[in-house]
């Protein structure tokens, strides 16, 4: 749906309604928790690191999205815990406002549930996701009950996602899967391999150096252990008359 036909359909709002300036700061309340916060920032570290080539995509976490003038009187819907905008410029904004934005809406929304937010996350949320904003991918999970769930944009209407072997979720948008891994939602590839943190990444090329290095001692003993093993079957060849040159 576009800016024009949200307008149109809400009733209450002039024709010739005047957008407030696209210059906006996000307005989120607090997350609900230590554990909300550390889920936001991994899924963006992994995305970011694993685009980190990319510059046509736009991730954030506990942002406003503003999408029209109505919505800035009201406090029953803020913004997506994680969101994910594809095809638009890689940079800093203080929210995402839409009329600012060539008319883009997320293309992949997760919402982080809790108790006091679970239903609106299910219910409001996921009808304005599908209906207004028309985005492809919705997700949410709950970091301690551990639910999780999926939806892909058909028809116009939501469709559950079905998990593959390893309870993975398929974002048709990210070309990524998402599933929980260590009681956090994770990034996994095509293949299912995950999609690492920077951390991670520098964490396995230290392991890969200190096995190579380990491999590379190893051969150096056997070889030690060659050249002893050679010298003391000379020494006994020598003892017994025997030329070692000739065997």
């Amino acid at each position: 749906m576009t800016i024009a036909q949200e307008l149109d359909s809400q009733k209450g709002i002039c024709q010739d309604v005047i957008f407030p300036p696209g210059d906006l700061y996000s307005d989120e309340p607090p997350l609900e928790s230590e554990l909300h916060l550390e889920q936001i920032m991994l899924l963006l570290k992994c995305l970011k690191w694993l685009w980190r080539d990319r510059n046509d995509f736009y991730a954030a976490g506990n942002l406003t999205i503003y999408y029209s003038p109505r919505q800035l009187k009201s406090e029953h819907f803020r913004g997506p815990d994680f969101f994910v905008v594809l095809g638009t410029e890689r940079k800093t904004r203080k929210s995402w406002v839409v009329w600012e934005e060539d008319g883009k809406y997320p293309n992949v929304i997760l919402e982080i549930l809790s108790d006091s937010t679970a239903k609106t996350d299910k219910d409001l949320k996921k009808t304005i996701y599908q209906d207004t904003f028309r985005t492809p991918d919705y997700f949410w999970f709950d970091p301690y009950t551990q639910e999780f769930a999926g939806f892909h944009l058909v028809d116009g209407e939501y469709q559950p996602l079905q998990a593959n072997e390893q309870g993975h979720l398929w974002s048709h948008q990210l070309g990524l899967y998402l599933g929980v891994y260590q009681g956090l939602l994770r990034f996994f590839t095509p293949v299912g391999q995950l999609v690492p943190t920077l951390e991670e990444t520098a964490e396995q090329a230290e392991q890969k150096a200190e096995q190579s290095e380990q491999k590379a001692e190893q051969a150096e003993q056997k070889a030690e252990q060659a050249e002893q093993k050679a010298e003391r079957l000379a020494v006994k060849l020598r003892e017994l008359n025997i030329d070692p040159d000739t065997i």
